[in-house]
């Protein structure tokens, strides 16, 4: 009868759902798409498109002390992205979500370089509109999982991160940069913009102004810019890649002593208070509240009675 209001319901609707399924995802690591067969998509097509662009790889290691280490291995080509890297980087996304025991992740590159990007070869074979989309929405989808992962995440990068590399850098937490190290959104000179999600993940990190300046400039940010910036918190003494590497687990530590059900519940109220509304973020916390108050880590803490300083 008011064909006018139909929109707007079903608008409200959407946005309530997608609320809903999100809240959700961050409380039980279900996986969730932010497309789901939405503009064209179809997640199967794609990656079997991609998996005709082979090379490099992505390999996980999970330690003992619930560090997981994540790395970008196609050194010949500085680590750049070729269609099977980016199916295997949701593999290894869809691993780390069933991994309950994790606590903290460090994202990294073999070579002493971080990543170059999209292998061109790839990117010129999938040069229509269409293919496009579908390969950003994918790799859209990836990010935002390993962003909501109940991992704290740092990306050490080293040597350069470039196009889709500073946009991966984006998905995590932290980043570290090594002496000598740049991170450069380089989409500009490439007739582009980012698609895999990286340009609304870097306002929120350094805010739009910035933002405007490093996408519009496609300027180079080293690590003493990119810690002013709040892009980078800290640069490591070493540049070589085993002892950066070290040097990036210790920082992280800092941050992933604990038992791993409350680091996790950490990261899912954070990671709540980012992506919900207030009221929202506030139930889910709650929510999250509930699953550590009164267990172990709890229980032990009131037994140590520790005195407030």
């Amino acid at each position: 009868v008011f064909p006018e209001m139909a929109l707007p319901l079903w608008k409200n609707f959407l946005c309530v759902q997608l609320l809903q399924t999100t809240k959700k995802r961050i409380l039980q690591q279900k996986r969730l798409s932010l497309y789901n067969g939405a503009c064209g998509y179809d997640e199967e097509w794609i990656k079997k498109k991609l998996q005709q662009f082979s090379g490099g790889s992505i390999n996980l290691s999970k330690e003992d002390n619930g560090i997981g280490i994540l790395t970008l291995n196609n050194p010949k080509l500085m680590n750049a992205f070729t269609g099977t890297m980016m199916v295997e980087l949701q593999e290894r996304v869809t691993e780390l979500e069933n991994w309950k025991d994790g606590k903290g992740l460090i994202i990294h590159g073999a070579g002493n370089t971080f990543c170059s990007g999209s292998d061109l070869n790839a990117v010129k074979e999938i040069a229509n509109s269409q293919d496009g989309m579908n390969m950003c929405m994918f790799m859209q989808n990836t990010l935002t999982r390993l962003m909501r992962l109940p991992l704290i995440s740092v990306a050490l990068v080293q040597g350069k991160a470039f196009g889709g590399g500073a946009e991966l850098t984006t998905a995590c937490d932290f980043r570290l940069m090594t002496p000598g190290s740049e991170i450069r959104f380089v989409h500009k000179h490439m007739g582009l913009v980012p698609g895999w999600g990286g340009a609304a993940r870097l306002v929120r990190i350094v805010g739009s102004g910035a933002a405007l300046q490093l996408l519009g400039g496609a300027a180079r940010v080293d690590p003493e810019r990119a810690q002013c910036l709040g892009l980078s918190e800290e640069t490591l003494p070493s540049s070589d890649e085993t002892t950066a590497l070290g040097e990036a687990r210790a920082w992280l530590s800092q941050y992933t002593e604990g038992p791993a059900a409350v680091i996790r519940a950490v990261k899912k109220v954070v990671t709540a208070g980012r992506e919900l509304p207030l009221e929202a973020a506030l139930r889910t916390e709650k929510d999250i509240f509930g699953t550590v108050w009164g267990g172990p880590a709890n229980l032990q803490a009131l037994v140590r009675r520790p005195k407030h300083k």
